[in-house]
């Protein structure tokens, strides 16, 4: 069903994972169609009570494949980036929308966009290995992934600041400290995460969906907004001279490595 994704169903938990080891899972345009996909069969299904997100190899995900700007032309860039602004918000939305216990096993670095949707989780397992970063003004963007609200409610807005306008690398026990993540885990440790998420598989399901409808109904307007100005401000991102003179730079410096 899925080119991108390793989907599987039992004992009550859905497993998400994102499969493009050898890109370390960056989100390609299957990959914005087929995770609302999967989180929307999560969603429908009855023997569904937990879905995990998480991805193969050494990486959780590397953000968005910056490839994708390279079939972006000058002739029709405005309807472009509008097109991607419409994925990207559809996107996001499937994450303040899902309906059940949502659960990111964090197996390793995670990197802009996949860093700043973490915030929309209700548990954050985290590889001690993996850190968490968010280079968008380094890129010439903004924030995305409703992070402009979630990460100064979360963190507070100095810290949110040093992530998303700065671009600070947060480092797995740093997370944990900044309380960003729900709890860290060795390699070794790997089995006691998924043996707590099998418990909550077990735990009541409409109570859980009922429970959690209650905590989010709080900030849902919150979240439509600050993902649709979020969308709206990378129309323009997308466009600047900033943003595509930091994609070539990008580029440039990826070939010099090679």
């Amino acid at each position: 069903m899925y080119k991108t994704l390793d989907v599987t169903v039992q004992n009550g938990v859905q497993i998400i994972k994102m499969n493009r080891p050898e890109k370390r899972n960056a989100i390609n345009e299957d990959m914005y169609r087929e995770i609302p996909e999967a989180l929307q069969a999560g969603a429908t299904d009855d023997n569904v009570v937990v879905t995990v997100l998480t991805g193969a190899g050494d990486f959780f995900c590397s953000g968005n494949d910056l490839n994708s700007y390279l079939t972006w032309t000058g002739t029709d860039l405005e309807k472009t980036c509008l097109n991607a602004a419409t994925k990207l918000k559809a996107y996001v939305q499937a994450f303040i929308d899902f309906p059940k216990i949502l659960v990111a096993v964090v197996n390793g670095p995670a990197v802009g966009l996949a860093t700043t949707t973490l915030a929309l989780f209700d548990l954050v397992y985290c590889s001690k290995n993996a850190y968490f970063s968010a280079p968008f003004v380094g890129l010439g963007l903004t924030p995305e992934g409703c992070s402009s609200y979630t990460f100064p409610q979360m963190l507070g807005y100095n810290r949110a600041a040093q992530i998303l306008h700065f671009g600070k690398k947060l480092s797995a026990n740093e997370a944990l400290e900044w309380g960003f993540v729900t709890e860290l885990y060795t390699a070794g440790e790997e089995n006691k995460i998924w043996s707590k998420i099998n418990s909550i598989a077990q735990l009541p399901s409409k109570s859980l969906i009922f429970s959690k409808r209650l905590l989010r109904s709080q900030e849902r307007a919150s979240l439509y907004a600050a993902n649709h100005k979020e969308c709206e401000q990378l129309v323009e991102r997308w466009q600047s001279e900033d943003c595509m003179s930091a994609v070539v730079k990008f580029f440039s410096a990826k070939k010099s490595k090679l």
